[in-house]
């Protein structure tokens, strides 16, 4: 597989021969304004442009939406993607409101065995704790299998907590992407994973490549790359982390 991680939650993933956009956030760089309720209000977002022209981002097979967070899937894409583009979902609730943007082709992932193929399997994720899930609301990961490629799970919007040990116990990822960053509002705590919750993950399946994303893209995501690639080499891990740049691949 091949994975090109493009911005936050945004990226391309090819596998057994298919193309596959996840969580496309389209915007330009400082055209949403920041997150209420959290750090850096002199920031708006994007925090900063797309590596790629957004037509390159266009020539797929499929686009998968993990929840309709505007991070994951804003203006901008509902506007760019074509309307008869197959586009997966969580749940009915993101299916209706996915359709009604104009989307003549959106299926919920729950109904989904394959796509070509290729084994989807829809996760469960918790984005926060649960105290915070009340404003945050329902978030999901992915699963891909297929019988000559790794398996891999995108773990989506969330932090360390048994669904996600759960899904890694069953499924036996070979690569795993996490959305890092440490998002916070002012109260609450983070909303996706924290270094402590990376390195978690790793310990869970020592085998696995992780891919750490979801960084410096937003006002209210604090952890940094360098703070990640610091923690991990602290901790003796960074041949088993990735933490790409913009726009950067990685073949697995």
């Amino acid at each position: 597989m091949k994975i090109t991680h493009i911005r936050n939650a945004t990226m391309l993933v090819e596998y057994a021969n298919h193309r596959f956009l996840i969580d496309p956030f389209f915007a330009d760089k400082g055209s949403m304004p920041p997150f209420e309720n959290t750090t850096n209000q002199h920031l708006n977002n994007p925090l900063v442009e797309l590596p790629i022209h957004v037509e390159e981002l266009l020539d797929v097979d499929a686009v998968f939406v993990t929840h309709l967070h505007p991070d994951h899937f804003d203006e901008a894409a509902k506007e760019k993607i074509p309307k008869d583009m197959p586009i997966y979902v969580q749940n009915e609730k993101d299916q209706a409101q996915v359709e009604g943007a104009g989307f003549t082709k959106v299926m919920c992932l729950d109904e989904v065995d394959t796509i070509g193929g290729v084994k989807v399997i829809r996760t469960e994720g918790q984005h926060g704790s649960e105290e915070m899930t009340s404003l945050t609301g329902s978030v999901s990961g992915i699963v891909f299998t297929y019988h000559n490629e790794k398996t891999l799970y995108i773990a989506g919007d969330t932090i360390w907590y048994d669904g996600v040990e759960e899904v890694i116990d069953t499924h036996r990822p070979e690569v795993i992407v996490v959305n890092a960053g440490a998002a916070q509002f002012l109260e609450g705590g983070p909303i996706t994973m924290t270094k402590e919750d990376v390195v978690r993950t790793h310990e869970e399946s020592p085998d696995a490549n992780i891919v750490a994303v979801h960084m410096e893209a937003l006002n209210h995501c604090l952890l940094t790359r360098r703070e990640l690639e610091d923690y991990v080499e602290a901790n003796a891990i960074a041949s088993k982390i990735a933490i790409p740049e913009n726009g950067e691949s990685m073949n697995y």
